[in-house]
């Protein structure tokens, strides 16, 4: 009779031995930061996920280009790169943590602090080409326009009429203009009569739509011109040299014919030519008035010929970091990528930011196996960082 065994000793099995588990296989501070990063996710998804719907639904050749708004692919690039090798430096630091080997870990860290910073460097180094250039949203209208009309037109004469009146003031209070001040302030007036005066004329006085709206673009190119677009006011210039020196032309015979005439009447200690004279001096005030705004036309476009990158650009290398002068620009939906581009790249910055401080705040302690969970969670959040700058590359500056 062959007998049961109640254990399972005869099947080289043991007691199974089974242990209840109260939570989930994670210790509270990874549960918390999963927790933490799948709302991050979250909003980070509706922010890239609006920019495309934004992005790709703009009709085509409505949309900045990386040029256009001073992105420099190169610098993302390298910013990329940076990245990539800091959470390199951070599992690195994990390791060595876990190795016992407290002063390695340091030293990633160390590193990885350092990668961070200099990924804020570069790009405080960004915002500050588009800060110098006008390029950021204000409220309630920021500097850049969506089409050149008369709206922008008059924008841009408000901004030179104000520019002048600020040195005339400083003259009317006693105050001597230097040498540079008195050539800005002689710019800006050419400016605003030889180019933005001279083509709103232009734009009113022309019957053809096209022409119009060429006249009103050509103060936005002269100011900021696009990526690939020409612009034709360095042509006009030979035109307008030739209309300065037949009108000079003009004015020096009228006023040789005015001399003689004064002088006859003078001679003969009558006025009989007195009307004669009265007329002279009307076509002599009028045709002085053409050549002043000739002249004030051809100081300009030497002027627009002398910055080939736009007169903002001019001015903010001649300015540095606080521009004398930045004057409106069209840029079409500026206003949106600024917008967008600077709430993306800002929300990510603040995220990097609150890494290096948490970098910071570790660096004091002693790295051992005894901090190899935080540094794991402290490595999640920043590969987390790094991943949401991998969208955020290729969209804003390859597209």
């Amino acid at each position: 009779m062959t007998h049961a065994h109640d254990d399972h000793g005869d099947h080289g099995h043991g007691h199974i031995h089974l242990q209840y588990e109260p939570a989930l296989p994670l210790n509270n501070g990874k549960l918390c930061l999963w927790l933490f990063l799948s709302t991050e996710i979250m909003f980070f998804a509706a922010l890239i996920g609006t920019y495309i719907v934004i992005r790709f639904g703009a009709p085509d050749g409505t949309w900045p280009q990386p040029h256009d708004v001073h992105l420099t692919e190169i610098w993302g690039a390298v910013n990329t790169f940076v990245l990539i090798c800091s959470s390199v430096s951070i599992v690195l630091a994990m390791e060595s943590a876990r190795a016992q080997r407290p002063g390695a870990a340091k030293r990633w860290m160390v590193v990885t602090l350092i990668l961070g910073s200099v990924f804020l460097g570069i790009k405080a180094f960004e915002y500050n080409a588009k800060f110098a250039h006008g390029i950021y949203p204000r409220k309630p209208h920021s500097l850049i326009y969506d089409r050149a009309n008369y709206d922008y037109a008059a924008a841009v004469r408000q901004t030179l009429a104000e520019r002048v009146g600020h040195y005339d003031e400083m003259r009317a209070n006693d105050q001597k203009l230097s040498e540079a001040d008195q050539a800005r302030r002689d710019l800006c007036n050419d400016l605003q009569k030889g180019l933005v005066e001279w083509s709103e004329t232009e734009a009113a006085n022309s019957q053809a739509a096209v022409v119009s709206q060429s006249a009103l673009y050509d103060i936005a190119d002269a100011i900021y011109p696009r990526h690939n677009v020409h612009s034709r006011l360095a042509e006009d210039l030979p035109a307008i040299e030739a209309k300065v020196a037949d009108l000079k032309g003009r004015v020096a015979q009228l006023q040789a014919t005015e001399a003689e005439l004064k002088k006859q009447t003078a001679a003969d200690g009558t006025n009989p030519q007195a009307a004669e004279l009265s007329r002279l001096s009307g076509e002599l005030l009028a045709i002085t008035g053409k050549l002043t705004a000739a002249q004030q036309r051809q100081r300009a476009l030497e002027l627009v010929k002398e910055s080939p990158h736009g007169l903002n650009h001019r001015f903010a290398e001649e300015g540095g970091f606080r521009p004398w002068l930045i004057l409106p620009m069209m840029i079409p939906s500026g206003n949106m990528w600024a917008s967008t581009y600077f709430l993306l790249t800002g929300f990510h910055a603040i995220h990097v930011l609150v890494g290096l401080i948490m970098f910071a705040m570790v660096l004091p302690l002693r790295l051992d196996t005894t901090k190899g969970n935080l540094l794991e969670n402290i490595g999640l959040y920043w590969h987390f960082v790094d991943i949401v700058w991998i969208f955020l590359f290729p969209l804003l500056y390859l597209f």
